[in-house]
């Protein structure tokens, strides 16, 4: 997969910031231990001319395999005394060693000039978060999901109130999420606009990434105004394949808004496109939608429409606009003061 190069500067950034904290935090253990015991301090040392005589010895010296075995005997000797110390403390014996975050890159990025699976999982990663840039992750978890704007009173012919069932819904989104894997099924949320489909979308998009999942969480028309860029693009910093892969690689994809896009040809190949990789891929996605199902029967083709209905689970959303109701309760505020 291609990556910008400020995707590859944010990577690399973040693996010198790793090996520095593991430098830090090694020089306080090691002050640590020479405070409790200069001995170490003078093992240490005694260590490192040991391995330099042993490097110095390489290149001149007659008898070379004799006093190499020599230095290799004092060397044991003295990292078996160090060990000592180390137990008697109660300090692992790699105390004195570089903690990295990733041991077999040693946090540099690569391995035997082979890209390292953490400098990959860093490069998506970033990726994952420019593209989420856009969306307010920040701004909706479960906890901020009000269910005093929904009636306690059943609406028409209706036996269950809105209340209840989006009391329901609610309960059915946390378990998703609490639940979630890559063998999740997909869903779509339905319903008039104002219901809460965004805010929920958003809470499960919030709890998967602390949980440490590749989430993806972007709106219809944003997404297809990228795609259609980075198709007409020729900048080679910005490779057209970049997004489409992030896409249909990441862990959930959750697309708000579907039906809001300017319908073109291009948008409507690049959602079949999209659905019908991450189907095959059998990668969960998420999609949000005011259209009923009729609407979208009308806006898009049949294939896509087949696509939704058979391999998406559908939530629906009722009740009143929460917007509407939010304003009507300002005004009667200004107008009761």
């Amino acid at each position: 997969m291609g990556y910008s190069a400020e995707i590859y500067e944010l990577a690399e950034g973040e693996l010198e910031k790793r090996r520095l904290r593991s430098e830090q935090a090694l020089e306080k253990r090691r002050s640590l231990l020479y405070a409790r015991s200069p001995r170490a301090a003078e093992l240490e040392r005694q260590i490192a001319k040991t391995s330099v005589a042993a490097a110095k010895e390489v290149f001149g010296g007659a008898d070379l395999h004799s006093r190499l075995e020599e230095l290799k005997r004092e060397n044991l000797s003295l990292q078996k005394e160090l060990e000592t110390i180390l137990t008697g403390f109660g300090f692992p014996q790699n105390f004195l060693d570089p903690w990295y975050t990733c041991p077999q890159c040693r946090d540099r990025g690569d391995v035997d000039g082979k890209m390292c699976s953490c400098m990959r999982a860093l490069l998506r990663q970033f990726s994952y978060d420019q593209l989420n840039k856009i969306s307010p992750l920040s701004l909706s978890d479960f906890e901020s999901f009000s269910l005093d704007y929904y009636s306690k009173a059943p609406a028409g012919d209706a036996r269950q109130s809105p209340n209840a069932h989006m009391t329901a819904v609610l309960g059915f989104c946390k378990k998703y999420a609490r639940t979630f894997s890559t063998a999740s099924r997909s869903l779509l949320f339905q319903g008039p606009p104002g219901l809460g489909k965004t805010h929920l979308s958003l809470a499960v998009a919030k709890e998967l990434i602390d949980r440490g999942f590749g989430v993806i969480y972007v709106s219809a028309p944003a997404l297809l105004t990228k795609l259609a860029k980075e198709t007409m693009s020729f900048d080679y910093r910005e490779p057209s394949s970049n997004t489409e892969q992030l896409l249909s690689e990441c862990d959930l994809l959750i697309l708000d808004d579907l039906g809001t896009e300017f319908s073109s040809k291009f948008t409507v190949s690049a959602i079949y496109q999209l659905f019908n990789t991450r189907m095959i891929l059998s990668k969960p996605t998420i999609i949000s939608t005011n259209l009923t199902l009729h609407e979208l029967q009308d806006k898009y083709n049949p294939r896509i429409i087949s696509r939704i209905i058979g391999s998406l689970d559908r939530v629906e959303f009722v009740g009143t606009d929460i917007r509407q109701l939010k304003r009507r309760q300002k005004r009667q505020t200004a107008n009761d003061q």
